[in-house]
């Protein structure tokens, strides 16, 4: 009793550790800057949707919020089924250098993104990709390719090769076999990736820094950052806290979308291991 006493106390600590900053920011958003200095910790007085305005419209969120949905969803879109693919064949068609080419993908997990900041800068420019969503859409699909395939490489290992055998006998190519049959049983799997993807996509900072120069192209955190360096000079706190929560907002709407199925998804991984 005592132990689990000690365990839920825990959590619970780590759960307000969590819960409460979030809170605290969605509060303050609501503020005036004096109100901001003269009481963090109290209530707003009233609810001022004023500073989202400004958030969205004179800090430029909007276009960012903008950018940064087109470059997500164009990199899942190109990075799911080439990721499911390249996973799918490391996974249930082993040959000679299978082992070596799946750990030349985990290594890329480990290397260390500032190394290859330059090169990719070098790269772009000479491709005439620099400063555009295409060439960014394209880096993001090569920095998450690492992690897509060595989750999906372990969840297709999970599923029955029975399957797949039938689908064969049936007629399937192995072409068909993966569209119609593999593919559909790894979507737990996929969504599970496409969140964590997107998430981090969603929150990405050093190479959008490097890549998206001009102010068209800027994603959120690129814009966050301006923001927070606007307002240091115009003292307009609430209108950054009000873009703290813009960001924060989708990437919670979703995680609470599919928090059973990532959970399930999660459990199910750990007792097949």
């Amino acid at each position: 009793m005592i132990r689990r006493a000690l365990i839920t106390i825990g959590l619970g600590v780590f759960a307000l550790s969590v819960v409460l900053p979030l809170v605290w920011v969605l509060v303050t958003s609501f503020k005036s800057s004096p109100e901001i200095f003269a009481s963090p910790w109290s209530l707003p007085s009233e609810l001022r949707w004023v500073n989202y305005a400004r958030a969205w419209q004179e800090a430029g969120i909007a276009r960012c919020f903008l950018n940064s949905l087109i470059v997500t969803v164009a990199t899942l879109v190109i990075l799911l089924p080439i990721g499911s693919m390249a996973a799918y064949v490391l996974a249930r068609y082993p040959f000679r250098w299978s082992r070596w080419v799946l750990t030349a993908f985990l290594g890329g997990m480990m290397f260390p993104i500032f190394l290859a900041i330059v090169p990719l800068f070098l790269l772009l420019r000479d491709l005439n990709l620099l400063d555009s969503l295409e060439g960014l859409v394209l880096v993001y699909v090569a920095y998450s390719l690492p992690f897509t395939i060595f989750v999906m490489t372990g969840f297709f290992h999970t599923l029955p090769h029975e399957l797949l055998e039938a689908a064969m006998i049936d007629g399937c190519s192995h072409v068909g076999a993966f569209w119609k049959v593999m593919l559909p049983l790894a979507r737990p799997g996929l969504i599970v990736v496409g969140i964590f993807n997107a998430i981090g996509l969603w929150n990405e900072y050093p190479l959008a820094l490097v890549i998206a120069v001009s102010e068209d192209i800027r994603t959120l955190p690129l814009g966050i950052a301006n923001l927070m360096m606007m307002e240091h000079y115009q003292s307009d706190w609430g209108a950054l806290f009000a873009g703290l929560v813009i960001v924060m907002g989708p990437v919670l709407a979703v995680y609470w979308a599919f928090r059973d199925r990532i959970h399930e998804t999660m459990v199910a991984g750990a007792l097949k291991g």
